[in-house]
């Protein structure tokens, strides 16, 4: 029966069946030591040539990197490193011999390494990276279905957008015009007058031209929307699922962050201390101050977000921003016409934006109003009037981007690294 790496520390002493790949080899000539990985793990397996029949040994000696094997082997506890285990190796059936793999351990360029995805997941960097990606889904899963909210699923394929279809994909749909999805909150909004608490966790396309290690075309969200709740009621839950999932990771993911070499105590500050609130001309003053070029009412770029984050140990919320710059939906602020009840929640330590969220507004004159305003086509949102026409509430909704929880959680540079195959503007392949 197959035992998995994870699993070594309750199997001392017990001889078990490893399954796996050859990421590794050192040899002296009578000694070999292998690394080898199940995705699950990494171990060492240490083969000794006077204890081993001479075909094994003969394998052993013809096994290149990534090669495929089944090993038979004792477990034993590292003699010098508490905590760690290693197999004493009895056995070696290998299945496939990996010729010329293109990866070594040498500095590959990332266009090279991108050109290889496909073999560059099997390295222990993107193999941690991507964990925590999991761990990211399920410990955000974990936090709202702990909540009672239902997740549901929404059209990947939309007639139109929720912020105009510029920066949209495309399609031919049969006869008329469609585009893949940026955001499922219209149909988040429906089903929440259903339900009460609904999230989605699916995939969003942006046809944005940019270059920077923020963004992808192709990029996952999980998105919360909340009926009965006010906008500063959504921050706390906004707040209170980020701690979740970062202690979750932490919990869950200690041999992964090892791996990344993470500094845990900039982690544990995002568990442990409450975050940091900026009303946007508070942020554009302190940022002017800091040497921002800014000016009231732009959006924050990256730089800006940056600036203002680099220094704090938590992440920073920049809310209630000026109308002219932001969607239609969103409610306008109760004592100041000229803002709306919105915000973006920028991880600690520079990593960027990581939610953007904010209260809809509910009240059909009003919507009807903005989505003239905004110039779009009222017969196309009339399903969507319809949820202020028949029993509309106050309610809350935002997006939490999983590629860039998991940068920021990992402390890598480039959100290519957090999802299996990146999608930008000059990738397509593989």
């Amino acid at each position: 029966m197959q035992t998995f790496i994870k699993n070594l520390s309750t199997k001392v002493g017990e001889e078990v069946t490893l399954k796996g790949w050859l990421n590794n080899k050192r040899s002296s000539g009578k000694i070999a030591f292998l690394e080898i990985r199940d995705g699950s793990g990494f171990v060492q397996a240490v083969a000794v040539k006077d204890a081993l029949a001479p075909e094994v040994w003969d394998v052993v000696e013809k096994l290149t990197q990534e090669s495929s094997l089944e090993v038979v082997g004792t477990v034993s506890e590292h003699p010098k490193q508490k905590g760690v285990y290693e197999l004493q190796i009895v056995k070696l059936l290998n299945c496939q011999i990996a010729i010329d793999y293109p990866i070594s351990n040498k500095e590959h360029g990332p266009e090279f390494l991108m050109d290889n995805r496909h073999l560059w997941l099997r390295s222990k960097h993107q193999w941690a990276i991507l964990r925590i990606r999991h761990l990211v889904k399920a410990g955000l899963q974990e936090y709202f279905n702990g909540q009672g909210y239902v997740e549901l699923d929404t059209p990947m394929f939309t007639p139109t957008s929720c912020e105009g279809t510029t920066d949209l994909f495309e399609v031919n749909y049969f006869d008329r015009k469609a585009y893949l999805t940026q955001n499922g909150q219209l149909y988040l909004e429906a089903m929440c007058m259903a339900f009460g608490r609904v999230y989605d966790l699916c995939p969003n396309f942006r046809a944005e031209k940019s270059k920077t290690r923020k963004h992808l075309t192709e990029f996952w969200s999980l998105n919360p929307e909340i009926a009965f709740i006010e906008h500063e009621e959504s921050l706390k839950i906004q707040e209170a699922s980020l701690k979740h999932v970062v202690k979750y990771v932490m919990e869950h993911g200690k041999e992964e962050l090892a791996l990344l070499e993470r500094d845990l105590s900039e982690l544990q500050a995002v568990v442990d201390k409450p975050f940091t609130h900026y009303e946007y001309g508070d942020a554009i003053a302190e940022l002017k101050k800091r040497g921002s070029d800014i000016e009231y009412g732009h959006d924050l770029g990256a730089d800006d977000e940056e600036l203002l984050t680099n220094d704090s140990d938590v992440p920073v919320i920049v809310k209630n921003w000026p109308k002219n710059i932001k969607p239609f939906y969103m409610k306008g602020h109760p004592t100041d016409s000229k803002l709306v009840l919105n915000a973006d929640v920028l991880a600690s330590r520079g990593f960027g934006e990581i939610i953007g969220g904010s209260q809809r507004e509910d009240d059909y004159q009003t919507m009807l109003d903005n989505i003239k305003a905004a110039g779009l086509p009222v017969e196309t949102f009339e399903w969507y009037l319809d949820l202020r026409r028949y029993g509309s509430v106050p309610h809350c909704g935002f997006g939490i981007g999983i590629e860039r929880i998991t940068r920021w959680i990992s402390g890598i540079h480039h959100i290519r690294e957090t999802i299996p195959f990146p999608r930008m503007l000059n990738r397509l392949e593989p």
